[in-house]
């Protein structure tokens, strides 16, 4: 059903050697963002944010988008069927830990057509590093309301920062929006003015 979570499983790169530490309680220093770069068609400068976001138990860290949609149908051209919004961003990690992202939780406002569809998927990679596969979620018409989407990574397979190393985490969001069969317009978006639809993303820590 649409309106429940869609859980995925990341397929995450190995190319950062593993940890002998067990996975950590979030340090209590208290952590900040520093966004470095936002770029995309999805996220003209200025439509995103995700400074001073971090949640206050250092567990996760929420992205609000702005105008961040895809339309097909009802005049929309083909540029308009597919955005994407790339975030860089650079965590200030306490001294000993280091971090993984565990768990992102998607949220957005769409509207499908009978006989259209509509696609978010992203991956995520820390520079220097090969990004991690695209997990996908995809939303049949008719649905028009608020869609959710988790992308869920078991313990074994998180990737950390390197430790001791200051490495930015890019987050590449996409959507897609097909008008299909239908003859009317459909669209899917990201966009904070709508009521939690915001975007978080939850850490995983380690110990150095």
């Amino acid at each position: 059903m649409l309106g429940m979570s869609v859980v995925g499983a990341m397929i995450l790169s190995t190319l950062v050697a593993p940890f002998d530490s067990s996975v950590a309680s979030a340090p209590s220093e208290k952590i900040t963002l520093d966004i470095k770069t936002i770029n995309g068609s999805g996220c003209p400068a200025g439509t995103a944010d995700a400074s001073a976001d971090v949640a206050a138990d250092n567990t996760s860290f929420t992205v609000h988008y702005r105008n961040f949609t895809a339309k097909a149908g009802g005049g929309a051209s083909a540029l308009e069927a597919r955005k994407n919004c790339q975030i860089n961003v650079l965590v200030h990690v306490p001294q000993g830990f280091t971090y993984a992202i565990a768990e992102a939780e998607y949220r957005g406002f769409a509207h499908i057509e009978s006989g259209a569809s509509a696609l978010e998927q992203a991956n995520y990679y820390f520079t220097g590093t090969a990004p991690t596969a695209r997990v996908r979620h995809t939303f049949p018409g008719p649905f028009h309301g608020v869609w959710r989407a988790s992308d869920v990574t078991d313990v074994a397979e998180l990737v950390f920062a390197p430790c001791g190393e200051s490495r930015n985490l890019n987050i590449n969001a996409e959507l897609r929006a097909d008008a299909g069969s239908s003859s009317g317009s459909s669209f899917i978006e990201m966009d904070s003015e709508h009521a939690s639809v915001d975007t978080i993303y939850h850490f995983a820590w380690k110990t150095c």
